[in-house]
Parts: C-alpha cells; sequence; structure tokens
C-alpha cells in the first residue's frame, strides 16, 4: 500500500519540480540572532498585552498578519547536537540552553547545575532534594506504579521534568507543561533531556488534551492555586484524568505543620487551603488514598454512578450539560464536572477500562470498541496498526539513520490520527508528540492516549507551543492536503 502510494507522489514531485524548473526556489532569510529562542505564541513582549489575572497573559496568543515572521530562526552561538539519549536525561551543552539563572535561584534543589561548557541535571526538585527517583519510589508506596495500571502522566508546572525523565525508566510516559515564565527556560530544558515536554499554563483556558486522558496527574510545589475560582483548576484535572485515576499534590499545603516557618506563611492560611482543596475534591467525589509525609494522593472514581446520587443535595460544581468533553483547543474552562460515560452497574469503569501496559499499545481502544470515533471499526483499527508497521520498516529502508542509535529522541508526528506511527516506534529509545490538527477527526486523540501514548490539539496554520530545536524527526502524512487553502 505505502510503495504504491510512494510511488505515486514521487513521480508527482518529479512533474511539478520538471514544470516549474525555471522558477526561482523561495528563500528565507535568517532572523537575528534574538530571535534563537522565539516561540511565536507564547512571545514575551506580545502576552504584555493580555491581562494578567490568573495569568491568561501566558496563554497562547498567536502572532497574525505583519507579525508573523518570515525567516528561518537561528540556532545560538556554539550550538552542537545534543547528547544521545539516555545520556542527555542528566547532561546537556550550556551553549544549547545558556541560561543560568535556575542554576542560582535552584542550587540548594539540584534542578540543574553549570558544569564547565555542560549542564548537569541531577534529578533534583523542589519537594524531592534527594533526586527524582526516590521520591517516585515514595509514590510507589502509595500507588501500583510497576504493574502496568498506569502509563499515562500529567505533570503540571513541570520545572525541568525530572519526574517525568526518571518515570521513563518505569515505562510510564508523562506530558510536562509550564510556562514561559520568570523560571526560564525550563521547558527548553527538559526538551533539550529528551524528555517530553510543551510549554503550557492553568489559566482561562482548557489544557490542550481531550477528557480522560491521563492514568496520574502530578503537582510537586507547582504555585498553581488548586483551592481558588472555584476549584476551576482541579476540575480541569479531573477532566483529563482517566477514571480510577490519580491525583498527587505535594509542597504547599501538603505537610504544612513540617515546613509552614521555611515556607513564610501563617499556620492558619496553609490549614485553610488545604482545607478547601480537600473540599473540591470531595465535591469532584475523589477519595483520599493517603497523605504520607510530603505527598497527598486522590483517586477520582471509576464512574460517577454513586457520585451522582451523593451530590443531589450539593450541586456546586455541577455537572456540565452537552458540551463536547474533548474540545480543548481555546475552549474556555468551567466550573462544572465533566460527566463521565454511563455504566450499566457500579463496578463498571466509565469508558471501558483499559489493558495494562504494554498491551494498550496494540489492543482495540474502548473509544473504538463501544464506536465513539466516527468512521473508525475495530477492524480499521487493527488494520491501521499493521500499516504504520509496514510504513515504520519503510522508513528503515530509505532513511539510513532511522535505527541509528540515539539518532533520533524527540519525534513529532503532524497529523498522528489513531497514533499507529507512534505505535510501531513503540519499541525505540524515542518518544512520540502525536498532534491531531483541529481540522481533523478530533476525537481521535482520545484513542492515542488510551493506547498509551501521548499528544495534543494543533492547529497547523499557528506555531506549537515549543521551542525551536525541539525535535529531531517531524513526521507528516497528509499534513499539506489537509490544510491546503485553510491558512
Amino acid at each position: 500500500d505505502f510503495s504504491a502510494h510512494h510511488a505515486a507522489a514521487v513521480d508527482a514531485v518529479a512533474a511539478r519540480a520538471a514544470s516549474s524548473a525555471s522558477s526561482a526556489p523561495r528563500r528565507y532569510p535568517a532572523c537575528p540572532a534574538e530571535y534563537s529562542e522565539y516561540t511565536p505564541c507564547e512571545d514575551v513582549k506580545r502576552s504584555l498585552r493580555y491581562p494578567r489575572d490568573r495569568l491568561v497573559y501566558r496563554e497562547r496568543h498567536c502572532p497574525s498578519g505583519r507579525e508573523r515572521l518570515r525567516c528561518l530562526v537561528p540556532a545560538p552561538a556554539g550550538y552542537r547536537n545534543p547528547f544521545p539519549w539516555p545520556a542527555s536525561r542528566d547532561v546537556a551543552w550550556f551553549a544549547n540552553v545558556p541560561h543560568k539563572e535556575l542554576t542560582v535561584e535552584k542550587a540548594v534543589q539540584n534542578w540543574i547545575r553549570v558544569d564547565g561548557d555542560k549542564l548537569r541535571f541531577p534529578g533534583g526538585g523542589t519537594m524531592f532534594p534527594h533526586g527524582a527517583d526516590a521520591y517516585i519510589d515514595d509514590i510507589g508506596k502509595l500507588i501500583p506504579l510497576h504493574d502496568g495500571s498506569i502509563r499515562t502522566a500529567l505533570d503540571t508546572g513541570c520545572g525541568v521534568a525530572s519526574w517525568g525523565a526518571y518515570l521513563l525508566s518505569r515505562d510510564i510516559l508523562a506530558m510536562s507543561f509550564a510556562p514561559r515564565d520568570s523560571h526560564e527556560a525550563q521547558v527548553q530544558f527538559a526538551l533539550e533531556r529528551g524528555v517530553p515536554a510543551m510549554i503550557g499554563v492553568l489559566a482561562s483556558n482548557r489544557l490542550t488534551y481531550p477528557a480522560r486522558a491521563f492514568d496520574m496527574a502530578h503537582c510537586s510545589r507547582c504555585l498553581i492555586p488548586w483551592h481558588l475560582y472555584d476549584g476551576l483548576y482541579l476540575i480541569e484535572v479531573d477532566r483529563v484524568l482517566r477514571p480510577g485515576g490519580y491525583w498527587i499534590l505535594s509542597g504547599p499545603p501538603i505537610n504544612w505543620k513540617k515546613y509552614w516557618k521555611g515556607w513564610e506563611r501563617s499556620k492558619e492560611d496553609l490549614n485553610a487551603e488545604q482545607e478547601a482543596i480537600e473540599a473540591v475534591a470531595r465535591s469532584l467525589c475523589w477519595k483520599k488514598i493517603k497523605e504520607a509525609g510530603d505527598i497527598a494522593v486522590w483517586q477520582k472514581p471509576a464512574n460517577h454512578a454513586g457520585c451522582k446520587a451523593s451530590r443531589k443535595a450539593a450541586k456546586s460544581p455541577p455537572f456540565c450539560s452537552k458540551k463536547n468533553a474533548d474540545a480543548a483547543w481555546y475552549d474556555k474552562m468551567e466550573a462544572c464536572v465533566t460527566p463521565l460515560p454511563e455504566v450499566s452497574d457500579a463496578s463498571e469503569v466509565a469508558g471501558g477500562a483499559v489493558k495494562k501496559w504494554p498491551q494498550r499499545l496494540t489492543a482495540v481502544p474502548p473509544r473504538v470498541s463501544r464506536g465513539t470515533v466516527k468512521g473508525v471499526t475495530a477492524k480499521a483499527f487493527q488494520q491501521d496498526t499493521e500499516l504504520w508497521k509496514k510504513r515504520v520498516r519503510h522508513y528503515k529502508a530509505v532513511i539510513n539513520q532511522f535505527e541509528q542509535k540515539g539518532r533520533y529522541r524527540n519525534v513529532l508526528d503532524m497529523n498522528a490520527r489513531l497514533g499507529g506511527f507512534a505505535a510501531a516506534l513503540a519499541s525505540y529509545p524515542q518518544w512520540v508528540m502525536n498532534m491531531v490538527p483541529t481540522v481533523a477527526n478530533s476525537s481521535a486523540l482520545g484513542v492515542v492516549y488510551e493506547r498509551g501514548l501521548i499528544g495534543s490539539y494543533q492547529d497547523w496554520c499557528e506555531g506549537t507551543s515549543t521551542y525551536p530545536r525541539t525535535y529531531d524527526l517531524i513526521h507528516a502524512d497528509s499534513v499539506f492536503t489537509l490544510y491546503k487553502n485553510r491558512c
């Protein structure tokens, strides 16, 4: 199948090239050096035009018309190819991300340090000074991190993404996000390490992920005011958590009796914040699993059967009505609970249970088996999986470096569909950002997550929420056809 289409495409390209041989190719000049870290939709200067309330100014605000750059973003002076994975988890070239702010600000917390011409990532964090490995081990004493039931994770306010970096050895794939803010280049550091991350913030818009996406969400002193705005941000975490998923919180206000002086806040203030968070969690029908030391864990219910009955008297926040739970491209957050799919039995997992990893990668996802993805049947899904295995074999045959160890680490699929390309690469030391274009079948992104993969919605008429030089390999299947005459 692929060979035939590929040959036809090559012939078509050759024909067009021959017919336009006399026309000069379009050339773009280099942008000034100051644009080496340009992020068009999170531009610091443009952001100042927008309200600071609830950090709206740190959301996506893309340029239009004359504001759009028509030049090639340059690399910083002295840029070198990143270290190959897995070495890149712990070391990067300073010239590639020439920022020392965090090495000073977070020096005692072991986030990052400068070592000559290199940056070292010791694996520390604000709430895990003994390292991410030890911190994750502590979490593993509270929830099942080792049996394959937890595969996808969300790290809110991720810092340099050490939590996500050290989860990878446990076969857990974290989507880490943080805003482009005073913690200069934190997401850029994460990507340079070869760890999945994107620029993002909880402000007024929904996160760009579908409902029921993540098996686990995490905040380690992420500075998100979970207790404010009627619990709006925790309600959004609830939307993207899978039924039975876990929310982990460390840092203020957890264990405030031990840390209140160091946090320079009063006991009363911290206690009130924790009580408010606990109240929001109860209103979402979450169950508090345990609070042990610096870590607290809650669990979302497997369905809303009991929740709807118990909340008849307490109607705040109400259940959302009618709105597409997966819609998340500039869609505003609302102070209402996203209802889970109906169940016929109180023990049933709403929307269907997923297999444990790695079986869930190729098993027919519940959204497909239940017919909720338009035009996709179980048979079509299985055929797509086999097709992408075949196509990846072809890529390996024509791209000499495809199997070269460490050559490709960060991979982007611009039109992921059901995640078949990423699934075919799952045995490689790579991660794939599966983008589902907003003009395509956007319900497919839920399938990507049910397979144990990660991704985001994206309109390719706009810039992505990432830094220059993020990806080692970009895969684009039918993107230009999809966007013909759209931008």
